[in-house]
């Protein structure tokens, strides 16, 4: 089989593209949140958790804690407490508290727009960043690499990376920045509800002609 050349792959790309936002036409972010702290709170307890763990985690934590100076004066002990069962909740209140006091000391309590500022943040990767900047301001200054996104994009052959640096690379030059945005969103929703990792359902899949994974 030749070998797809970059114009046909970012063709195929907007296709599938085009195709994703015709079966979830409402694809934004899962997490919960009321403004931009509050999703950087949700996306550094969304590590190596589910995002309906960290919504449950967050209705009452969001309640409880109304500022980014309640998070910086909170207690380290009762933060721990309140986000244990998202995993990893010591690192992960450590990381929430120290962002929240970075952000008075050096921005007046307002998040940053750019990744380069974001990820200087603790517990704030690019990855974080890239969910802040795209959900939060609408800002596309990168691709959200996840365990859904990676998966898919290596099964419709738009990489061949396996580390999410590299692979974000690659679809940042197939993929039109005005949709990088949405494509992480869409990626994410069809690996829930279609391209399910252990038991793909590629015959209801709205793409499963331009996947040369398919199941055909």
């Amino acid at each position: 089989m030749p070998r797809e050349t970059l114009k046909n792959k970012k063709s195929r790309a907007k296709k599938i593209i085009g195709l994703l936002r015709k079966r979830y036409p409402n694809a934004v972010c899962a997490l919960n949140h009321e403004n931009v702290h509050q999703l950087m709170v949700a996306t550094i307890l969304s590590a190596q958790c589910t995002d309906e763990r960290v919504n449950i985690v967050t209705k009452d934590l969001f309640k409880k804690y109304r500022s980014v100076k309640a998070f910086a004066d909170s207690n380290i002990t009762e933060l721990e407490n309140d986000v244990r069962t998202t995993g990893f909740f010591r690192n992960k209140a450590k990381s929430i508290q120290r962002s929240a006091q970075q952000l008075l000391e050096e921005y007046q309590g307002k998040i940053p727009r750019t990744i380069d500022q974001l990820t200087k943040f603790a517990g704030v990767g690019r990855k974080t960043a890239s969910v802040i900047l795209g959900t939060g301001y609408g800002i596309a200054e990168g691709i959200v690499v996840d365990t859904h996104v990676t998966r898919i994009s290596q099964l419709l052959r738009l990489t061949k990376q396996t580390d999410p640096v590299k692979i974000e690379q690659d679809l940042m030059q197939i993929i039109s920045k005005k949709d990088w945005i949405d494509f992480s969103h869409l990626l994410i929703l069809h690996g829930r509800a279609i391209c399910i990792a252990r038991r793909p359902k590629c015959p209801d899949c709205p793409v499963n002609m331009l996947c040369p994974s398919a199941k055909k």
